[in-house]
């Protein structure tokens, strides 16, 4: 069949009106009509549609092997190779569809869920010896699939041995903490206490009743011998894999079938992906911003639940401990909870939400794997988010014996209520920030698009053109349509002093935009750590019912988010995987980390296009190599960047060191370094002295309309003044002048 004919649709639809009328439709002629319409779709609308070919099979087989098996435990090298058969065909069942060598893949994957769970219950019967020394590679991606059925056992026996292991090292530091226990901090913990009651209210718990259970508890595992703390290990550790396994087996065909189907969408770019009806609903539930609870979002990967970004306003950002790329290992629910902390390992993500969820004012801890590799339990109070967080905000600052009088303005995401008249807008927000600078008479102005992941494209337009006269901001293109160039058609410019953009690797989509136009007239000087995100491609999604008229009882299909756009700057060169490179860049902890679009599977190329005409006659940055060399020595001579430097190298090297020790006296050492040397940087950003930050006088009033509002304004002044890359945007701005 040719996909790539422009009536495929058409003909699709006409096909499957005709089988419609078909008495009955067996299951693999709705994967046949599913795969065919999925795939379709994608060759007629997707920007860049990859061609059906051996290469393509050869992108889907190891992709789909990848995500079946990529910690290498269910299947065996001769069991690969019985799957390799098929490596060369993939093209040729999607074009004539076959489902062979899916159902093998499924069949094999079966059995090598029921051999591993023979595995893991005979293995946890027996105490391990954490004196042997011996080691374990975590990454699947570093690990050859096991030779054979003795090879696959042992590496599960290492992988037990290994959780077994995190398990008991818990275990022996609470018993070490029950040890040195402290009665002398009673006195102040109590005041603590009381001082948490609300409105009133007192804690469900007498202090006196805390005090007693915590002492019982001491008690308790001060009198457990090690032999017994390690039997209790293996314990919860079966109950884990006892559950996991329960889900596993519970995983339907169209479970399976959705993983097959994304391995061949994902090969076209990593946003294209298929969606089975409740995984559609779980993306809405993600996309809407008040789904965790923590205000923070998640993805799965491998066997992981990855912390992907921190909602402004959410618990999670309030409470600032929770980081990007932080790896969620337990979830326990606190208060008053009895329950034991859940081990997420393994958990489909809306397992992992409905854990995580829970009322406004509850605790849950989450045990989380940091970059360097270091644990850390998490407290965090459940709550709504706060809008006004998430919304723009200006403040002045004053830099002694270098600047004074600078506006700041901060927006954390591109904002727009489409849904009400009048509805908040973020360009209009700025404005209205740049206009309450420029009664201050501001010496320049920094607009922070740090860590901002993007949204509204009319109002990043917008609020491009706050700056130059009109003019194009962007040029979006559709396949095989010519771009269209959004462009400022308001002649008034706003602003037109001194201006510098920071951005950092998650500013995304339209953060990026504004920046790089920006930049490419030369109207700011664009300062950040690494290149933006670098995703500069527009997702739609497609409801496949839509493709086929009758057939009720196959319905619903699901449906499909296809990449159908993608941003170029008015330069000509697209947005996609490189991002925006600032003009100055300044040391990260994720200098030496891939992070990003460039961390994707199959990541659509940098392309160009031909530019568009613009100019401006604003204000020009002309002496950016100069601002450049400077900036270079400064940060060469700043104690400050030059830890974060040596701090960004830490955590590549622990990054990449994914080989464990299995004896415990070593792995509790290695633990202990690990969180020592993350104590070293915890403080990296002092306040600085000689910065002043202040609201401006006309925002006072709505600050201190009740309590609440101005604790969280004054954490928010506090976090500016220790911010060591606004200090130094700071001296680019003088350097400007």
């Amino acid at each position: 069949m040719n996909f790539k004919s422009p009536l495929f649709f058409a003909i699709v639809i006409i096909g499957l009106f005709v089988a419609s009328y078909a008495p009955h439709v067996d299951l693999e002629e709705k994967d046949n009509l599913l795969l065919q319409t999925l795939l379709g779709g994608i060759q007629q609308l997707h920007y860049s549609p990859n061609d059906v070919n051996d290469d393509f099979s050869k992108q889907v087989f190891d992709l789909y092997i990848e995500r079946l098996d990529g910690g290498r435990r269910w299947l065996t090298a001769s069991e690969l190779t019985m799957l390799k058969d098929y490596e060369m065909q993939i093209d040729d069942a999607v074009q004539n569809p076959n489902y062979e060598f899916f159902e093998k893949s499924v069949e094999l994957k079966k059995a090598g869920l029921a051999r591993a769970e023979a595995y893991y219950k005979e293995i946890l019967k027996t105490p391990f010896d954490f004196t042997k020394a011996e080691d374990i590679e975590l990454d699947g991606d570093k690990k050859a699939f096991a030779k054979d059925e003795a090879e696959l056992k042992e590496y599960w026996r290492k992988s037990l041995k290994y959780d077994v292991m995190t398990r008991l090292a818990t275990k022996l530091e609470q018993q070490e903490e029950a040890r040195e226990y402290d009665p002398s901090t009673e006195a102040e913990r109590r005041k603590e206490y009381m001082s948490k009651a609300k409105d009133g209210e007192s804690p469900k718990k007498s202090f006196d009743d805390v005090l007693k259970e915590e002492k019982e508890k001491r008690e308790e595992i001060l009198g457990k011998s090690k032999e017994v703390l390690e039997a209790e290990s293996r314990e919860k550790t079966l109950e884990r894999y006892d559950d996991w396994f329960e889900r596993l087996n519970q995983e339907r065909r169209s479970d399976y079938m959705s993983n097959y189907l994304n391995a061949i969408t994902n090969v076209f770019d990593p946003h294209t992906s298929y969606y089975l009806p409740k995984d559609k609903e779980n993306f809405d539930i993600n996309m809407s911003g008040t789904l965790e609870g923590i205000g923070a979002r998640l993805q799965t990967g491998d066997e992981y639940t990855k912390v992907v970004s921190i909602v402004p306003g959410g618990p999670a950002w309030k409470g600032k401990e929770l980081q990007v790329e932080d790896l969620i290992m337990k979830v326990t629910q606190g208060g008053d909870s009895e329950e034991e902390p859940l081990d997420v390992t393994g958990l489909r993500i809306d397992d992992v939400v409905a854990k995580i969820r829970g009322k406004k004012g509850t605790e849950v801890i989450l045990t989380v794997k940091r970059v360097d590799g270091s644990v850390k339990d998490i407290s965090i109070i459940r709550d709504v988010v706060i809008l006004d967080e998430g919304y723009a905000k200006s403040a002045t600052l004053n830099y002694s014996n270098v600047i004074d009088n600078i506006g700041y303005i901060k927006l954390p995401r591109f904002y727009a209520d489409f849904n009400r008249k009048g509805g908040r807008s973020c360009a209009v927000d700025v404005a209205k920030e740049v206009e309450k600078l420029n009664a201050e008479n501001v010496n320049g102005i920094i607009l922070d698009l740090r860590n901002n992941g993007g949204g509204s494209l009319r109002d990043v337009v917008t609020m491009s053109g706050l700056f130059i006269e009109e003019g194009p901001i962007v040029q979006v293109k559709a396949r095989n349509r010519k771009p269209e160039v959004l462009t400022d058609d308001d002649p008034s410019v706003q602003y037109d002093g001194p201006l510098i953009v920071m951005v950092n690797e998650f500013s995304a989509s339209a953060s990026e935009i504004l920046a790089a136009a920006l930049q490419d007239y030369g109207r700011a000087v664009i300062v950040g750590s690494n290149n933006t995100f670098g995703k500069g491609t527009v997702q739609r999604f497609f409801d496949l019912d839509s493709a086929i008229r009758g057939n009720d009882e196959l319905k619903p299909l699901g449906e499909v988010k296809m990449t159908i756009q993608k941003f170029y700057r008015i330069n000509g060169g697209s947005t996609q995987l490189k991002g925006v490179t600032p003009d100055i860049i300044l040391p990260d902890n994720f200098t030496y980390i891939p992070t990003g679009e460039q961390d994707n599977e199959y990541a659509m190329e940098w392309t160009e296009i031909p530019a568009v005409d613009y100019e401006q006659n604003v204000r020009s940055v002309d002496n950016l190599s100069a601002l450049v060399a400077k900036s270079k020595s400064r940060v060469a001579s700043s104690e400050v960047f030059q830890k974060v430097d040596k701090n960004a190298k830490r955590l590549k090297e622990q990054r990449d060191d994914t080989n464990s020790t299995l004896g415990i006296k070593e792995y509790i050492t290695e633990l202990d370094m690990l969180e020592k040397e993350a104590e070293m940087y915890e403080d990296i950003f002092a306040p600085i002295d000689a910065l002043t930050v202040e609201n401006l006088a006309v925002d006072l009033a709505e600050i201190n309309v009740d309590e609440s509002k101005k604790a969280r304004n004054d954490d928010w002044l506090k976090s500016i003044k220790k911010d060591a890359y606004i200090q130094e945007a700071l001296h680019i701005i003088k350097d400007m002048q």
